[in-house]
């Protein structure tokens, strides 16, 4: 009777969360392709676009390297982990993990919870990776350590309420490829109609458009301002509003979503 009381506490479900995530990190440790994934991507990405494109669109390899950096550093964060989130809970309902959870005497959103930690642990991670690249390609933060650890904490961040996203799409939907499907095309126009290669002013209308109202340009031109000491504008505040938007709308919806797959 204790067991299930304390599953309605409200002190319980972090605890939940935190030891089913480290289920997850665990299965990460056994099986790191998704890690792999989310590092090589953003970091094939830095690569061919610094040295491929560096000197027309930049001058130079080093002036587009302190350009592109701060962006593909957000695409390490968030972007290219959008697929693992929503993907790895669809595969564990599948299977009936999650079944089992539910009868166990833990909070009904703890699963959820535990993933989307997981998650956050991984893309720490892989922003630390990320910068070890960078700085090793001539990369340098050209304002402060505060300002370092705040551009990379925005990103972070955004990656946490997107991983709630994808969360919410991978319970709801019932075939892992359609989760697939639905990632990538999501990620196209999130990734490409930002300021990450180029500067907004350069694109086409259309794109510029865009650009101008897609969350993840506001994140980029946050990192890239903390990180550079470019004009930061109200960049970080766009970000923060993103961010808790996200969480706000999908974190319950999420639940909803769960708790109604008995």
């Amino acid at each position: 009777m204790s067991a299930t009381v304390s599953t309605h506490r409200p002190a319980a479900l972090p605890r939940h969360g935190l030891v089913l995530a480290r289920r997850s990190l665990a299965k990460t440790l056994r099986n790191p392709g998704s890690l792999v994934n989310g590092v090589i991507t953003p970091a094939i990405f830095l690569v061919l676009f610094v040295y491929l494109f560096g000197g027309s669109v930049a001058g130079s390899t080093d002036a587009y390297l302190q350009y592109l950096f701060p962006g593909v550093m957000v695409m390490g964060a968030g972007i290219a982990g959008m697929l693992s989130s929503g993907l790895t809970i669809n595969i564990d309902m599948k299977k009936g993990v999650y079944d089992r959870f539910r009868s166990l005497p833990i909070g009904r959103s703890a699963p959820l919870l535990g993933s989307v930690l997981a998650d956050l642990v991984r893309y720490v991670i892989t922003v630390l990776i990320l910068f070890a690249i960078g700085f090793l390609m001539g990369f340098r933060v050209e304002t402060d350590a505060g300002s370092a650890i705040a551009a990379s904490a925005l990103a972070i961040g955004f990656g946490f309420a997107l991983s709630w996203v994808m969360v919410f799409l991978g319970v709801l939907m019932r075939d892992e490829n359609a989760v697939m499907a639905v990632t990538f095309i999501a990620i196209l126009p999130l990734l490409l109609g930002t300021s990450m290669a180029a500067p907004v002013e350069t694109l086409p209308d259309w794109l510029r458009s865009w650009a101008g109202i897609n969350p993840v340009t506001h994140v980029m031109d946050a990192a890239r301002a903390l990180l550079t000491g470019t004009p930061v504008g109200d960049a970080v505040t766009w970000t923060l509003a993103w961010s808790a938007g996200l969480v706000a709308v999908f974190a319950p919806l999420s639940v909803w979503a769960f708790n109604r797959e008995r």
